[in-house]
């Protein structure tokens, strides 16, 4: 693989004014090891006042608008369409996610060891803020429902943080279906098909995390839980 000279930053947004300026702030001040940084900004018809303060970063980023709601899935699948990187990660619009560890999330693709890197939440001694239970849980079960179909040891099969090189994302991205959060169990599946091909090394890496209440703008819920579990099944046994 060729020396990677550009990362692209895909960031879906829905509702999130509160936090766009210091997320896009944060992105802007990553350290990537020297890649030049490109930030891709995909608003998913938001009813706050998302849009109009995306509208001042169109001269400087490429930013997208959904003319209806579509979901998580759909609106990633909008901007890795215009992803033109050596290297990809998914960064949610959100500040649960802190872009200085980027320099962490790359160092496995950079140094040669890895095609995919997930950030792991609960491999980590980093610091996490105290929250909900059920959602820990929760996203336990699902990782290991998910491990059970694809034989992966992932620790974190939900986290946001996903790195893609691009001869990798460039396998999966064409196949890709999940309109809302069915795309972590969905792009996990595929990439699983991969690496049992030998053609896909995954890394996890551990993150910090700072979750959000639903007051501060939690979206995911219990229907989410159960549809992460259908696409479990489907992508991995009837796809």
């Amino acid at each position: 693989m060729k020396k990677p000279s550009k990362i692209s930053v895909v960031v879906p947004i829905y509702n999130e004014e509160r936090t766009i300026d210091q997320i896009v702030k944060a992105i802007e001040d990553a350290e990537v090891e020297g890649l030049d940084k490109e930030i891709i900004l995909v608003d998913d018809c938001s009813r706050d006042n998302s849009r109009e303060i995306l509208k001042k970063y169109r001269k400087k980023y490429r930013v997208l608008f959904h003319k209806k709601n579509q979901g998580k899935g759909a609106t990633l699948r909008t901007g890795f369409a215009k992803a033109t990187g050596d290297i990809i990660i998914v960064q949610d619009a959100d500040l649960e996610y802190n872009p200085n560890e980027y320099k962490d999330l790359i160092r496995p693709i950079l140094e040669g060891k890895a095609d995919v890197v997930y950030g792991s939440r609960f491999m980590t001694g980093r610091p996490h803020r105290v929250l909900y239970y059920w959602h820990y849980l929760g996203n336990k079960f699902l990782t290991t429902f998910s491990n059970f179909f694809t034989n992966l040891n992932l620790s974190d099969m939900e986290t946001c943080y996903k790195v893609f090189t691009k001869k990798i994302f460039d396998k999966v991205y064409p196949e890709l279906e999940s309109k809302r959060f069915g795309f972590e169990p969905e792009v996990t599946a595929r990439l699983a098909k991969l690496a049992r091909k030998n053609k896909c090394r995954i890394y996890e890496i551990g993150i910090s995390y700072s979750g959000r209440t639903y007051n501060e703008g939690k979206k995911i819920g219990w229907k989410d839980g159960f549809e992460a579990i259908w696409c479990i099944i489907k992508y991995n046994l009837l796809k």
